[in-house]
């Protein structure tokens, strides 16, 4: 018996709790954290350390059963924009700024990942004829004539919405608010993954890997957890059930038009789905 492990064991005894219960405890704390800090990762340009001794950062992200762990991270990632919102709200600053820097902030932080997923979805679908072709112009990065009347337009319309938070309710409340949407609506729009077949036989459902189904309804859960610790405070329980409804129903609606469209989705359908439910949600938040 090694050192570590009589040690373990003269402790258990002495406490009465199971040495091996402690280590799986501890060994499931850290897989949680490392699948953390890779959705964090892959969802974002944030700089993160190795943390922990299951976390590495040179490892490919282990998509299909991390996001269980996506809300957690979600909150990390929009943590500087409702910082932003919080601090700024209370200034003299017009509301619509400071929602605008906000969303703006949020693109710098994710590398504008989910802009770009909303710009080639609308060049595709409004601009394609054919299922090839729209999936041609979708790999295209080049962004055209719809693809940025969509970026103007869902720009304005989370600007305005998080300015109309803040006047409604004050900079720290709109802040919260900017967390729980980050946290549902990305686990929201990976329903997409689930419920249609990839729309291209070498795109993200096959490398990154389709979710597992508890993974996925862990994330919705802890999605859902988050809103309600901190949105429903805020709006409202009313105001809450509007935002699920109204955001669930945008991504089923946005998955039924990739299906005729497409046939199915692609990461850029996934990225527009997680824009999609912000907007829904925070629409639904304000009504």
């Amino acid at each position: 018996m090694t050192d570590e492990a009589e040690h373990q064991e003269t402790k258990s005894a002495v406490t009465g709790e199971p040495a091996t219960d402690r280590r799986g405890a501890s060994s499931l704390a850290a897989t949680l954290l490392a699948e953390c800090a890779a959705m964090v990762r892959f969802w974002s340009r944030l700089p993160l350390p190795r943390l922990g001794p299951a976390d590495d950062p040179a490892a490919p992200a282990p998509f299909a059963r991390a996001i269980r762990m996506l809300p957690w991270a979600s909150l990390v990632i929009a943590a500087p924009s409702a910082a932003l919102v919080a601090l700024l709200g209370p200034t003299g600053l017009p509301d619509l700024v400071v929602g605008a820097l906000a969303v703006a902030l949020l693109a710098v932080v994710t590398g504008a990942f989910h802009e770009d997923g909303f710009a080639d979805v609308a060049d595709g679908f409004g601009g394609g004829f054919t299922v090839e072709r729209r999936l041609e112009i979708m790999k295209d990065s080049r962004i055209g004539a719809f693809g940025g009347v969509a970026l103007a337009a869902q720009f304005v319309l989370r600007a305005s919405l998080i300015g109309e938070a803040v006047d409604r309710f004050d900079g720290l409340g709109a802040g919260l608010v900017v967390l729980a949407v980050a946290a549902m609506a990305r686990p929201l729009s990976l329903v997409l993954m689930v419920a249609l077949p990839p729309a291209r036989p070498d795109g993200l459902g096959r490398a990154a890997g389709r979710p597992e189904t508890d993974a996925l309804a862990a994330a919705l859960v802890g999605g859902g957890a988050v809103v309600s610790g901190l949105a429903l405070p805020v709006a409202g329980l009313a105001a809450t059930l509007a935002a699920l409804t109204l955001a669930a129903g945008a991504v089923l609606a946005l998955g039924g038009l990739a299906r005729g469209k497409i046939g199915g989705f692609t990461g850029d359908v996934v990225g527009a789905g997680t824009l999609t439910a912000e907007i829904g949600l925070l629409l639904g938040l304000l009504i």
